[in-house]
């Protein structure tokens, strides 16, 4: 018994230390998306390149076609890695159908060719449209990578 417990113990020392050879590198960019797009519509969503400018805050205006979010630099990738887990905890999103959400979860595999890799959130919808604390984090399986806070406004 205790040789087996030995060896389940050294597999998962081995898995979690395969994990921590992923990490942020580099500053983190955070704020608001720059966009041409003056005038969106409910359900409109504007395609743009992930070298988009971003305007360095914390602040987000609540309004249809912000999107805001970060932009960092993974190093340590191999195809092997487990995927990202991208959450968004939010102020309460209302969906149409009235229920509250609290909570968005992505899971994401690797891209290892990606210089830079992007969460971001963009409203398209007015519901989406919710003021108040938004916090962004990127898991690997149990480790955090990073973390970041904005406030709509």
């Amino acid at each position: 018994m205790k040789a087996f417990s030995l060896s389940a113990l050294m597999l998962s020392l081995v898995s979690s230390l395969a994990l921590a050879d992923v990490h942020v590198d580099g500053p983190i960019e955070y704020g608001v998306f720059a966009t041409p797009f003056k005038d969106p519509q409910p359900g409109e969503r504007v395609l743009t390149r992930s070298s988009q400018t971003i305007d360095q805050t914390t602040e987000v205006p609540a309004r249809l076609g912000t999107k805001f979010g970060v932009r960092y630099r993974l190093t340590g990738k191999r195809e092997s890695e487990a995927p990202l887990t991208l959450l968004y905890l939010t102020p309460g999103l209302v969906a149409a159908d009235g229920r509250r959400q609290d909570k968005i979860e992505l899971v994401q595999k690797l891209v290892l060719g990606a210089e830079r890799d992007v969460m971001a959130f963009e409203f398209s919808d007015p519901s989406e449209v919710v003021p108040g604390e938004w916090l962004f984090m990127v898991f690997q399986g149990d480790r955090k990578l990073l973390e970041q806070r904005f406030t709509v406004r």
